[in-house]
């Protein structure tokens, strides 16, 4: 709820400027940054794993990126957690799209 006031705020504000390409990319980094939030949010390895199959990985990828040494940051833009957690999913969780929030209300003067 407040991420969508922030960027429905911060949008309507900068409405009048072109910025359809850094909308893309904030949009890109608040996304890697949500899948980074939950999987933090799933804990422990057991956890992951079993969330990871139920999005529709197959487990040994699962496995793979679960028991992964690198940090979060890899993690949240892995090809495996974009699969698992695309932006049609977290649209589907209430994920806002800066994008697409400027795209309807852009106006050109």
């Amino acid at each position: 709820m407040k991420l969508k006031q922030v960027i429905v705020g911060w949008v309507n504000y900068f409405r009048i400027a072109n910025m359809k390409k850094a909308m893309t990319h904030i949009d890109e980094k608040l996304r890697s940054r949500v899948r980074v939030i939950i999987w933090k949010q799933w804990k422990i390895p057991r956890k992951q794993i079993k969330s990871l199959i139920q999005l529709g990985i197959p487990e040994e990828e699962a496995k793979g990126l679960t028991y992964c040494r690198k940090g979060y940051r890899f993690i949240g833009k892995s090809k495996v957690v974009h699969r698992a957690l695309s932006t049609k999913r977290l649209k589907q969780r209430g994920i806002p799209s800066a994008l697409d929030r400027y795209l309807k209300v852009h106006t050109v003067i």
